[in-house]
């Protein structure tokens, strides 16, 4: 994890400027080159990923405003191409996608037929990534491809991916990854990335390569040097980010204490609100629990078999024979933030949270992963109310 740039930090030497058209001749060249271009656009009522080909299908002009339970597009009063934060979706719907086909068959005489599950699938440039999705991504990547079995899915679909970060230029009211590691400057892991500068009369955009596959790709574009004047537009940008962020997240000797707390009263109290819709782990760019169905033609002559999301929240998450391990919603809740900010890390290193806020925004009633684990760092070490599940259930 890296720190935003300081007034005296030092900065790549490499860094270039691009215009608008310059930006469209980046797009046309990622897609010249075979990738299928994915980027933010605006779809009922939100900033959401999806294909793009040009600039002119980026939210010019948008962003958002995000509280608990809460989000609306507002208009801007410049033409900023990347003037938002994050949206409902976030890259893991093209890494690890939501619904795939993990095989299918045929009867065929007196057996079957398999045949192939799925076309193999494209190579994704992905434009407009965030610092918090990138280290969301390399999050995923130690869990799905950092053990001795690896994701086939995942792997397929990461291995071949250009990812263009976008830094960030404001910070939207429920972020908090400067406490997560993850904010705004991320110096590896990319293939290029890109700060937006407007002034009056300019819209450029910083460029730096990270990769020689993103060195390559600006081969023959209209890229000129940056002034120093630029580069110092970029450390006060990210320094403003930071700066501008309304909620943290203490992190030292959190998952030690979440390990005292399995009997805490915020439990409950959480309990009580979360509808265990189980929209914060679709929103969470980490979040990487699935399930596997199997559905078989009335006639028996076909079958097949899908590999969907699940979530943690789910009742059916925790069954074995006899019956659902985590029955109540304190049970389940706990075991999400818990994983989330103590377990995770001793899996695989890491939290498992990048601080985007999107587990804020998205949730139904508001519930702030940020104020329920300041709430058992404040509290103190009671027992939850007699006739409450136990603490592994």
């Amino acid at each position: 994890m890296t720190s935003p740039p300081t007034a005296d930090a030092p900065v790549p030497a490499a860094l270039r400027v691009l215009d608008r058209p310059g930006l469209d001749a980046l797009l046309a060249a990622l897609r010249q080159s075979g990738y299928t271009l994915i980027g933010p656009t605006v779809r009922d009522g939100a900033i959401v990923y999806d294909e793009i080909a040009t600039t002119s299908d980026l939210p010019e002009g948008w962003t958002e405003e995000q509280h608990g339970g809460s989000y609306r597009l507002i208009r801007r009063v410049d033409g900023a191409l990347f003037g938002y934060t994050v949206g409902p979706h976030s890259w893991k719907q093209f890494l690890l996608p939501a619904h795939v086909p993990v095989w299918r068959a045929a009867r065929d005489g007196d057996g079957f037929r398999f045949e192939p599950a799925a076309p193999a699938p494209p190579r994704y440039a992905f434009l407009g990534v965030r610092s918090c999705d990138l280290a969301a991504i390399h999050i995923q990547d130690r869990v799905l491809l950092g053990g001795t079995h690896t994701d086939p899915v995942y792997r397929a679909r990461r291995e071949g991916a250009f990812v263009v970060v976008v830094r960030c230029s404001l910070a939207g009211n429920n972020c908090f990854c400067a406490s997560m590691g993850a904010a705004p400057w991320r110096e590896q892991g990319f293939d290029l990335a890109l700060a937006e500068l407007l002034s009056p009369g300019r819209h450029e955009f910083l460029v730096e390569a990270g990769s020689p596959a993103g060195e390559r790709m600006l081969e023959g574009l209209p890229v000129r040097p940056a002034e120093p004047g630029e580069l110092e537009a970029a450390r006060v940008q990210a320094r403003a980010v930071v700066a501008g962020m309304r909620k943290s997240l203490r992190t030292e000797g959190l998952k030690e204490l979440l390990y005292t707390r399995y009997e805490h009263p915020r439990w409950e109290q959480v309990a009580a609100r979360c509808l265990a819709c189980g929209n914060c782990t679709q929103v969470c760019p980490t979040c990487f629990c699935t399930t596997v169905e199997e559905v078989t033609a009335l006639t028996g002559a076909h079958t097949e078999r899908h590999r969907l999301w699940d979530s943690c929240f789910s009742l059916e998450y925790s069954y074995i024979h006899g019956g659902s391990v985590r029955h109540s919603v304190r049970s389940r809740y706990r075991q999400w933030l818990t994983h989330k900010l103590g377990t995770w890390d001793d899996q695989f290193g890491t939290p498992g949270c990048v601080g985007c806020g999107r587990c804020i925004t998205w949730c139904p009633v508001g519930i702030d992963i940020t104020e329920e684990a300041q709430a058992l760092q404040a509290g103190d070490r009671s027992a939850a109310p007699a006739g409450s599940d136990g603490a592994r259930r």
